[in-house]
């Protein structure tokens, strides 16, 4: 059968592309003057409306993206400052204890250099619990860092698997239909 020879002539029907799925239907007549006032006036419109919809969904975008990141930056600026005060407490400890050393080398005479007692300066004991205090400190300082890490971590995960629950996939069979048909 030659397609020229059916009643598909061109000039009755036109081409229709829907979102890919494409398909002929009759031509509409209408009158030359009232489709060309028609289009123009909403034409007009409907690009106007478009595009203030367009900026303000782009608007709303770029706020939330903003108020993201900056939720993000003010994490990661508590964390730096919080290591920045362990650095300086530690070092603070270090200075302490070469203070606390150099003060018991140069109260300790050559006499007393095998036995050490506690009028003549401050004692090994002391000295290595000035240490043992300090690795503590630090020790806290990092479990409380790798807390706050931790508990980041587990904040942005169950935000990224709430958003995955949030898909309409998951919505019952009547939902998800209904969700479908309306888009």
């Amino acid at each position: 059968m030659d397609l020229d020879t059916t009643s598909w002539d061109d000039e009755e029907w036109e081409l229709c592309n829907d979102d890919g799925f494409v398909y002929k239907r009759k031509k509409r007549r209408l009158d030359p003057a009232s489709v060309a006032q028609i289009s123009s006036t909403t034409d007009v419109g409907q690009e106007e409306a478009a595009e203030k919809q367009r900026r303000e969904r782009k608007r709303k975008t770029l706020i939330k993206l903003r108020a993201k990141y900056q939720r993000e930056i003010d994490q990661w600026d508590s964390l730096s400052n919080a290591l920045r005060a362990m650095e300086e407490r530690a070092h603070q400890l270090q200075r302490e204890q070469q203070e606390a050393q150099k003060q018991a080398v140069s109260l300790a005479s050559p006499s007393t250099t095998t036995r050490e007692t506690d009028s003549g300066g401050v004692s090994l004991v002391d000295e290595l619990l000035l240490q043992v205090e300090a690795q503590e400190a630090i020790i806290h300082d990092v479990s409380n860092l790798c807390d706050i890490a931790e508990a980041m971590c587990d904040k942005q995960e169950k935000q990224f698997k709430q958003s995955l629950f949030n898909l309409p996939i998951w919505a019952s069979p009547d939902e998800l239909m209904k969700l479908l048909c309306d888009e």
